[in-house]
């Protein structure tokens, strides 16, 4: 089974190690010591707390009618707007995410730089890689 250290945790989750600690040592999200007493967090209980965490802005009777899953939540950093479109990034913890949408929809969200908005991602096709293991 894949471990995951308290550092390696905090990358995947966009959080800082102590974050991480934290929620461990409340008992959010369970680790185990290593031979060497190091905490280790079980992948398949760390994907379980993504999971749960991601679902958080979803209510009990599922507020939200949409079937996309993939929510990112961030703040906006840039919006450039022309005639016609608009080009509106996002940073979502460690992610940068650039969506192009009608002016008009990016003036009705009333979209600008330190907007907290979330990026909602559909798709059926998505690209998944894995990092070098060298």
């Amino acid at each position: 089974m894949t471990t995951f250290g308290i550092g390696e945790a905090a990358e995947l989750l966009g959080v800082s190690a102590d974050t991480v600690r934290r929620w461990v040592d409340g008992g959010r999200l369970p680790a185990a010591r290593d031979e060497h007493g190091r905490r280790r967090v079980p992948g398949p209980e760390l994907a379980a707390f993504v999971r749960d965490q991601a679902r958080g802005g979803i209510g009990e009777h599922g507020e939200r009618f949409s079937s996309a899953r993939n929510r990112m939540r961030g703040i906006v950093t840039e919006v450039i707007r022309d005639g016609v479109m608009a080009q509106v990034e996002i940073q979502a913890g460690p992610f940068r995410i650039v969506s192009l949408m009608s002016r008009e929809a990016a003036d009705d969200l009333g979209l600008a730089a330190g907007v907290v908005a979330e990026a909602v991602v559909k798709s059926t096709n998505v690209v998944v890689e894995l990092p070098d293991a060298g």
